[in-house]
């Protein structure tokens, strides 16, 4: 069942139109559409991940992602830019990429170019997004595929996603990619640095804090705090009864400005990567940026796609809770 403010047209016997408006700036919505951080977070029906494994935004630049169903099951699409003015308008082609034919046992629609117009309407997005069709068969090959439904499901998860991401800008919270193997995560506390170096390093205060989501409780906190020494968490979520435990080593410590350690989540090889604090204090607020340096861009961008992001956001909030009640 389609929302409100949906609505779903065919304009001609070649195309295919869904518009859906968003309560969120234009520039917001843009920026989800078109960074590779923001697009592994909402693309996809609902129960899909997506992987972006190239995006070159420019006329002439290409697209592929890699849609992975609930069952496991990937579904690679990409396309060619055609024409790209920020945050107005894209269009690019839309194809299917080899073996996703095998998928559905069946010819697939072909030559589609799929446009898409943000038009800001007083702080909020009116998102537009045609689809055109070689031919009409083509089209109706396309709804027979479910592609109507997909994208209104695909649009209910981008909905969520920026909502999320109003919250965390009201925060200070962000995260930016330096590079294909970084991550940067920003956030401003209402607290002193000393405070705050302080509750990130002792096990009393982190006990109170750590974790990705409220639910969980952390049923081992492990700190030797200095270099050469390790450290270790493990947090029990009573959902399902699962434990993850986080454990790594001091490289480097200098109270209260700067902090780096190894990190690797225990249930997955070849996890491990250098985690680098650091904390500024200016009129009594404190600005901690965090810097992840992976092994591997793939190793990032699963990274991403755990939710590391949303986890981390609630994380740093219950965290400022503790600040403001033992400050």
């Amino acid at each position: 069942m389609l929302k409100q403010n949906d609505s779903t047209s065919t304009q001609s016997e070649r195309e295919i139109i869904i518009t859906r408006i968003f309560n969120a700036p234009r520039e917001l919505v843009f920026q989800a559409w078109t960074d590779p951080k923001h697009i592994v977070q909402w693309w996809g029906p609902k129960g899909f991940t997506t992987r972006v494994t190239e995006l070159d935004l420019r006329p002439g630049g290409q697209s592929r992602y890699v849609m992975v169903g609930p069952d496991g099951t990937e579904y690679p699409v990409k396309g060619v830019f055609f024409e790209i003015v920020p945050p107005e308008r894209i269009v690019s082609s839309d194809e299917f990429d080899e073996g996703f034919e095998q998928l559905i046992n069946g010819d697939l629609p072909q030559g589609i170019v799929m446009t898409v117009v943000f038009e800001d309407l007083e702080g909020k997005t009116k998102l537009t997004l045609q689809i055109r069709h070689a031919t009409e068969s083509d089209r109706r090959k396309h709804e027979e595929m479910g592609v109507v439904a997909g994208w209104n499901s695909s649009f209910d998860c981008l909905d969520e996603f920026l909502a999320k991401q109003a919250k965390q800008q009201q925060n200070g919270f962000a995260v930016t990619l330096p590079s294909d193997t970084e991550i940067l995560i920003t956030r401003i506390f209402n607290a002193p640095r000393r405070l705050v170096f302080e509750a990130w390093t002792q096990p009393e205060h982190v006990k109170r804090w750590f974790g990705g989501c409220s639910s969980m409780t952390i049923t081992v906190c492990e700190i030797d705090l200095r270099v050469g020494g390790a450290w270790r968490y493990v947090l029990h979520d009573p959902k399902n009864s699962t434990e993850h435990a986080f454990s790594g080593e001091y490289r480097e410590i200098a109270p209260p400005e700067r902090l780096v350690t190894t990190e690797i989540y225990e249930p997955v090889p070849n996890s491990d990567h250098l985690n680098t604090l650091t904390l500024n204090e200016v009129g009594g607020k404190t600005t901690l940026h965090i810097h992840i340096q992976h092994q591997s861009r793939e190793q990032r961008d699963g990274h991403l796609q755990s939710g590391m992001e949303e986890g981390l956001s609630e994380t740093l909030n219950r965290l400022e809770a503790l600040l403001q009640s033992i400050g």
